[in-house]
């Protein structure tokens, strides 16, 4: 297991970002912005689209529907995302490492050692987590390609075979490493972002009275008058942060300074103005509910933001197959999968790795839920649920982390987690509402993924115990060694 970062503060006090100032801070600050936020930076494409349709139930849409889901948005992404990860839990890192095992590693250490709870936990948060790798790409690059739609409706029938090449392309180029990926992603990240807050902007312009949105009156109103409609969109809210668990297990890669800079200086900033912006445009034009993001541009600027929407979107996949590789390290030093072949793609940052064999499972199984679902709508349904899964997870290992790593009081510790660990269930509750209708895809995934992991366990543990048996005690081997001690020669031996 790997050494538990402590500081003052509790663990993470020290990480790798006191080394990586100046120049240096900023370079994977931008980075970050690429590779760990476009998955949660191209949630604009579809999130408010679908919370919106799922308010208004087949019906006309009104205000209380756009500023009932703009709050819910904007304070979930405060929540969730700004006070959950990137203020509390990016301290939380394992020898810079962090992520949903990296907790279990860190409350197993603190418990004394491995407990069945604890373990079990970890597992089903990182076999989750494998299912969310596998939609975030599928999802994110269909719902950018079907833009193609909006500029002409004859390419229809193209969206499917061209987001199978984009996203052959973009695993293919994973060898490469992080650091090479993220410096050719990081500026054009940079670029969506600042067009999002543009596009935002000047719609607000239009009608401000959408910023009194903002307030959350607006959200839980909706949520007490809509009853179980208000789940539904809750469902579609939550689409507006995924990417979030993947931002907490890409934390090796970056350091916690340049991910925290990069969310409250640029992204959750764009992301606001965004959402607002989309409010703003449907207040003044109902008719833009089918495709609110593209419909904000002037006509001349569609084709462009389709081509940028693209290469954001190919970006977006780029945070959970890292997490992927992050977490599959992670799994295979605290015994929970077999060995890979591992390829350390950078001299400077040791968390940024390359996994062959995860690339290409994650490959096959995107190319499939792209054939499967055919359209962003229908994929929908399915994602979620993977997501929740883990936050809820991740949100009970944080209360152990804090309570007996961080060594706060366990009231303490609970006034601050169970608040959020109360609102991960309730969007679990309401993502689990479309288990029929497409959510079974990241269970299943899940299933298989822990179907694996307990096996590699179980085997383990037999193997082990089988050997235990054929060994020499120690204390006889010291006494035979005593009476004829070994022949030695020069020089240092390693033995594996």
């Amino acid at each position: 297991m790997s050494q538990v970062v402590c500081g003052p503060d509790g663990p993470g006090a020290s990480t790798p970002d006191d080394g990586h100032r100046g120049a240096g801070f900023w370079a994977l600050t931008l980075g970050s912005i690429g590779v760990v936020y476009g998955d949660i930076g191209t949630s604009p494409l579809y999130a408010f689209r679908e919370a919106v349709n799922a308010a208004a139930a087949g019906g006309p849409v009104t205000k209380v529907e756009i500023f009932g889901v703009l709050s819910l948005i904007i304070w979930t992404l405060l929540l969730i995302v700004t006070f959950k990860y990137v203020i509390i839990l990016l301290r939380a890192d394992n020898n810079g490492e962090g992520g949903t095992l990296t907790l279990m590693a860190l409350a197993q250490k603190a418990l004394g050692g491995p407990t069945p709870f604890i373990t079990a936990l970890g597992m089903v948060g990182a076999a989750l987590f494998y299912g969310d790798s596998m939609l975030t790409p599928a999802i994110s690059v269909l719902s950018a390609i079907e833009g193609l739609k909006l500029v002409q409706p004859h390419f229809e029938h193209y969206v499917v075979p061209l987001t199978l090449v984009i996203l052959l392309g973009l695993f293919a180029v994973q060898s490469r490493g992080t650091a090479k990926v993220a410096a050719f992603f990081g500026p054009l990240t940079l670029i969506w972002f600042i067009v999002l807050a543009v596009l935002g902007a000047a719609q607000i312009m239009r009608e401000p009275s959408v910023l009194a949105a903002i307030s959350p009156t607006y959200g839980i109103a909706f949520l007490l008058q809509h009853g179980m409609v208000g789940l539904f969109v809750l469902g579609a809210v939550f689409l507006a942060v995924t990417g979030a668990e993947a931002l907490y297990a890409d934390l090796g890669h970056f350091g916690r300074g340049p991910i925290q800079t990069a969310w409250l200086a640029l992204v959750f900033p764009a992301l606001v103005l965004n959402y607002l912006g989309q409010g703003s445009l449907m207040l003044f034009d109902p008719s833009s509910r089918d495709n609110p993001f593209f419909k904000m541009a002037p006509d001349w600027a569609l084709v462009p933001l389709v081509g940028l929407a693209t290469m954001a979107t190919i970006i977006a996949s780029q945070a959970v197959i890292t997490g992927a590789y992050s977490l599959t390290h992670q799994a295979i030093q605290l015994g929970l999968l077999p060995r890979m072949e591992i390829r350390h793609t950078s001299e400077e940052q040791s968390g940024q790795i390359f996994l062959p064999r995860v690339n290409l499972v994650l490959l096959f199984g995107v190319l499939f839920l792209v054939v499967l679902f055919k359209s962003s709508d229908a994929m929908a349904s399915a994602y979620g649920i993977a997501v929740t899964g883990t936050m809820v997870v991740t949100a009970i290992m944080a209360f152990i982390v804090i309570w007996k790593v961080w060594r706060w009081s366990v009231f303490a510790a609970a006034a601050l987690i169970m608040p959020l660990l109360a609102i991960d269930a309730v969007f679990l509750f309401a993502n689990s509402l479309k288990l029929f209708e497409g959510g079974f895809v990241p269970v299943v995934i899940g299933a298989g993924m822990m179907v694996v992991m307990i096996t590699w366990r179980k085997g383990s543990r037999i193997l082990f115990e089988k050997t235990r048996k054929t060994e020499v005690p120690l204390a006889m081997l010291v006494a035979n060694l005593e009476k004829k001690p070994p022949h030695t020669v020069p020089g240092t031996a390693v033995f594996l």
